[in-house]
């Protein structure tokens, strides 16, 4: 490790280093684009082959419809059951887990696993998206080239958001919700510092996949508007049944989790592949992402009973997959679920207004789901903005995307679906503003660098020659590990006392003279200062030592960290 990469990595704990962080989240959104269009070739890849479409899960006969999502959990059980429960957590819920309260530390293995697990869920029809499955690939792609690159925490969580920007960004071809969805579901937090890489990150992303795919979003988009003012009402009041049906997918979620969390891993994912079974045959058009359904609703192909049909049957599959934990997405079913919702609406609005365009109401009705779902408003009316190309539908997106989340949140008390996940599963998230501050600043930049190590027991002329040097603080050892830390001024001013007096003394022991004195642990040079708190308060310490591990086993002190260092840090 060369001093060099000692000062980038100290600079980047204090976010000052701005442009190394921008140009560390676009290399990540690259990385993490990658990965997400490699999960995309194989699952479109064997669908084309198996079906003659990525999605076409409907022309194949009624006993597959039965057979597949059964088949798909069965090997996820297969697979799953060499796995400690541990690293069978998948999905955006883990990401925002590890984000808060790991510091956005992700595994090889965790993407690993999400890579084939999702691949498997996706292919065989089950009732989820792909959207989860990328936010994962993509977080795990940027916190690892973080860890790759022994960058301090705070700098990991940033390129876990990066990841997660480019993800999304790469899935609708859609970089400012890529943004805004990184920021607002996952870090929910919004840090000049981290504006920058988190954009260049979802620019890239969006940028690969328009070198592949082109410049067409995730869905066939008419030109659409709002032919009247009459018609804000009704868009109001059809979001008030989003709202309603966004709470009643995360009430079913949750309690199917909340039901089923301590089954062993088989019947829960058996339980969801037969409730799967048993709607597909009844519609088919649930199977898989369903996107070409939703295209469908759209162009108004869909009619009322099909409309209402595929909405009820994909909001049980849906409740049952996300709440038996299977490693999936759930923010493509829950636009399957706001299209059908939108069609049915849209259908009413024509028949009452015959001039009204079906078409917006199905996009309103995307919006609002997503919105309320997720507890995100900007994140869904920025994804309603790039999937239609028109500012002009903004003015009734607003409208219906506060309604819902309004009528989910403060009606029926319900938290955003991934929350409600991790609530379900016993983890609760506490995020404040100070929180977030504490985890932006990594402790190289708060830590004290004028210290000395030094034995418990120091001869007088070795005692004499280390103060000459006038460092701060004494971190005093005892086996070679720093146990005791003690201000260097007592020590010299003991000193001074000895001579004056002209005792005797050919060495002292420095945990038995006067003086102030504490017990002190380590912390890793590349902790937040959330962790240094942490720790401190649970080890019920006053202040921590700061060291780097420079090569295996072998440890370099860097500094000491004072719980009054942090404050008077944050005083200024």
């Amino acid at each position: 490790m060369t001093p060099n990469l000692d000062r980038l990595r100290e600079r980047l704990a204090t976010m000052d280093d701005v442009a190394l962080l921008a140009l560390l989240g676009a290399l990540a959104g690259l990385v993490s684009a990658l990965v997400i269009l490699l999960f995309r070739f194989l699952v479109e890849g064997v669908l084309t082959q198996a079906m003659g479409g990525a999605e076409n899960f409907e022309a194949l006969p009624l006993w597959l419809h039965g057979l597949l999502p059964l088949a798909g959990v069965s090997l996820l059980v297969l697979g799953f059951r060499w796995l400690k429960p541990e690293q069978r957590r998948t999905g955006i819920t883990h990401v925002i887990e590890r984000f808060h309260l790991y510091q956005g530390i992700l595994s090889l293995r965790g993407l690993l696993v999400q890579y084939v697990g999702g691949a498997i869920t996706l292919m065989f029809g089950l009732s989820m998206g792909r959207e989860g499955p990328a936010v994962h690939l993509g977080s795990a792609s940027g916190s690892l080239l973080g860890q790759w690159a022994q960058l301090p925490n705070n700098s990991v969580r940033v390129l876990t958001g990066c990841g997660c920007a480019a993800a999304i960004s790469a899935s609708f071809n859609t970089p400012i919700a890529g943004v805004v969805f990184a920021m607002e579901v996952v870090m929910m937090e919004y840090h000049v510092a981290t504006f920058i890489p988190i954009i260049l990150a979802a620019v890239v992303g969006a940028s690969l996949t328009r070198a592949i795919y082109g410049d067409e979003v995730a869905f066939a988009v008419p030109p659409v508007d709002l032919q009247s003012l009459l018609e804000l009402p009704f868009v109001m009041a059809g979001s008030l049944l989003i709202g309603c049906m966004a709470s009643a997918l995360i009430f079913l979620s949750r309690s199917a989790m909340t039901r089923t969390v301590h089954w062993p891993l088989g019947w829960r994912f058996l339980l969801a592949g037969a409730i799967t079974s048993l709607c597909a045959m009844l519609a088919p058009e649930i199977m898989g992402v369903g996107y070409d359904t939703v295209d469908a609703a759209i162009a108004g192909q869909l009619g009322v009973t099909a409309l209402l049909t595929i909405l009820l049957l994909k909001l049980i599959a849906t409740s049952a997959c996300v709440g038996a934990g299977l490693p999936g997405g759930v923010i493509g079913p829950m636009l399957l679920l706001g299209a059908m919702a939108g069609g049915l609406i849209g259908t009413l609005g024509t028949a009452l207004m015959p001039d009204s365009d079906g078409s917006l109401y199905v996009l309103l009705g995307m919006a609002a789901m997503m919105s309320a779902t997720l507890q995100a408003p900007l994140a869904g009316l920025m994804a309603l903005l790039e999937l239609t190309a028109n500012p002009n539908i903004i003015f009734p997106g607003m409208l219906a995307v506060v309604t819902s989340c309004l009528v989910t949140s403060q009606v029926f008390r319900q938290k955003g679906i991934f929350h409600a996940l991790l609530g379900a599963q016993g983890i609760q998230l506490r995020v404040t503003p100070l929180s977030h501050q504490l985890q932006s600043v990594g402790v190289a930049a708060v830590m004290n660098r004028s210290v000395a190590r030094v034995a418990r027991q120091i001869a007088l002329p070795d005692l004499r020659k280390m103060l000459e040097q006038k460092p701060q603080w004494l971190l005093i050892e005892q086996d070679t590990v720093p146990s005791h830390y003690m201000p260097a001024a007592d020590v010299a001013l003991h000193l001074t006392q000895l001579e004056s007096t002209s005792a005797t003394v050919d060495a002292l022991d420095l945990l038995e003279i006067p003086g102030a004195r504490d017990n002190i642990n380590a912390i890793l040079m590349s902790a937040t200062l959330k962790e240094a708190l942490d720790q401190m308060k649970q080890e019920q310490l006053s202040a921590l030592y700061v060291h780097w591990q420079s090569a295996p086993g072998i440890f370099r002190v860097q500094g000491l960290l004072r719980r009054d260092d942090i404050e008077h840090y944050y005083q200024l």
